[in-house]
């Protein structure tokens, strides 16, 4: 199955509604619609924000919750810089917690401001903020939640309803001066943030962390890895010693395994959809630490160990986990080219499934340009961020794989109130389903996007 770079995010709108609605991809996969053009399907045509920030469809409407920069409502320092993923919580009396990653290396200029207590390496610059909003979404606070990390990119919500921020890094002490190693999971609590602190995970590994997705039955933390450079990633589960223990639980350490496709050194060489691997394989990681070694670049045995370039999202649905592989280039390594891989693995029967590959032979314009952060939409499908060069978009996919666009960030402004945006990211729902969180990264910035959901 190949598809253009529209049908790729239909590929992602049958992932998510698999997960959503029915769990069972093979029907949903059977046909894979051409997305319309832009602003013809879903809410409309967007319409040119008069404030130069934020193009939306006719009757949607966006607040500016925080802006890298300005003073942080708790008096901690300036709103950090680079924001990136994010998660939203159910509070009390309709309100609701955001918690946002910021993927800042020492370059920064709004670095998370150190806190006592929140602080893990005051060398770094990353880490977390939280903001609580009211029931009319009107900010009531924001703070820090976690500082003194690096480049926190994804994570992942657990069932008991904390976040998992993930360093990208592997950069060790002493490196960029920083007095601690990096590359950790970090829990993060969404209203009391001293309950977790800045404690590092360490037995869930050091390395480029990207995203986790938990096994709500039976506690087992499926891990990915964005490596830059070959050997790539590799795709991880850890075994809690205290599986769905709550929150602090994490820290009483586990098992941190790598996934050994039996035959298959480099994922990027399976390029047909439905292809099917049974008996997968999990190798215990020799030093999940990484003292000496990177965790990818460890001895595995004679079999050797399962590597694939660009690991990013991970989700669980349906009693699966679905990973996704962003793309691959024979000229950064990889054995093979593809733009984009989603994979499926059942933990109950230990097989591995190559539910869609999208390959070199089409209409991608610009290589490596592949879905971000993804979420469930309210009336189904997926809201996508897109990531890549020129205008910036999220993207809504529709159950039948039609493509249109919900927002997008104006460019080439440049001016001090309406500057030229990144990327987005981060993009949630409110629990109640009602507003939709986005990021943009850079200048960091939060939205609140409202309008009518239902149509």
């Amino acid at each position: 199955m190949s598809a253009t770079r529209r049908q790729v995010l239909a590929g992602a709108s049958a992932l998510g509604a698999g997960i959503a609605f029915t769990g069972a991809l093979s029907e949903l996969f059977a046909g894979t619609a051409a997305a319309h053009d832009l602003g013809r399907t879903g809410y409309g045509p967007l319409v040119p924000d008069p404030h130069g920030l934020l193009d939306l469809p006719k009757g949607f409407r966006y607040t500016v919750l925080s802006r890298e920069g300005d003073r942080l409502r708790s008096g901690e320092g300036p709103v950090p810089s680079h924001h990136d993923g994010m998660a939203a919580f159910a509070g009390r009396g309709g309100r609701t917690h955001l918690v946002r990653n910021h993927e800042n290396r020492v370059t920064a200029e709004f670095p998370v401001p150190v806190v006592s207590g929140l602080t893990y390496d005051p060398a770094g610059k990353g880490g977390c903020t939280a903001l609580t909003l009211d029931r009319g979404r009107r900010v009531l606070s924001e703070r820090v939640a976690i500082a003194g990390t690096a480049v926190n990119c994804a994570g992942g919500h657990t069932p008991w309803d904390t976040w998992l921020t993930c360093e990208e890094t592997e950069d060790r002490a002493g490196t960029n001066g920083y007095t601690k190693d990096h590359g950790f999971v970090f829990e993060v609590h969404p209203t009391d943030p001293h309950r977790t602190g800045a404690v590092p995970l360490p037995a869930m590994g050091r390395f480029q962390h990207e995203a986790i997705a938990v096994d709500p039955r039976h506690g087992v933390v499926y891990e990915t890895e964005d490596a830059f450079e070959k050997p790539f990633g590799l795709f991880y589960r850890f075994l809690p010693d205290k599986p769905l223990g709550g929150v602090g639980s994490l820290r009483a350490g586990g098992r941190l395994q790598a996934m050994r496709v039996p035959g298959v050194r480099d994922l990027s060489t399976i390029q047909e959809a439905g292809a099917r691997f049974d008996g997968i394989e999990w190798v215990d990681v020799p030093d999940p630490l990484a003292a000496t070694t990177p965790t990818r670049f460890q001895d595995y045995g004679a079999g050797g160990i399962t590597h694939a370039q660009k690991l990013e999202g991970c989700y669980w649905g349906a009693g699966r986990v679905y990973f996704v592989s962003s793309f691959a280039r024979s000229a950064d390594g990889s054995a093979a080219d593809h733009y984009g891989q989603i994979w499926r693995y059942e933990p109950a029967s230990r097989r591995l499934t190559l539910v869609v590959v999208f390959g070199p032979d089409t209409d991608v314009q610009l290589p490596g340009e592949s879905p971000d952060n993804i979420c469930l939409a309210p009336g189904g499908g997926l809201m996508v961020c897109e990531d890549g060069n020129g205008a910036q978009h999220v993207l809504g996919v529709n159950r039948t794989g039609e493509v249109y666009a919900l927002a997008r960030g104006r460019q080439n402004i440049g001016t001090e109130q309406a500057p030229e945006w990144g990327e987005f990211a981060g993009v949630t729902f409110a629990p109640d389903r009602r507003t939709m969180f986005v990021n943009c990264y850079t200048p960091g910035t939060t939205f609140a996007v409202t309008g009518p959901w239902h149509r």
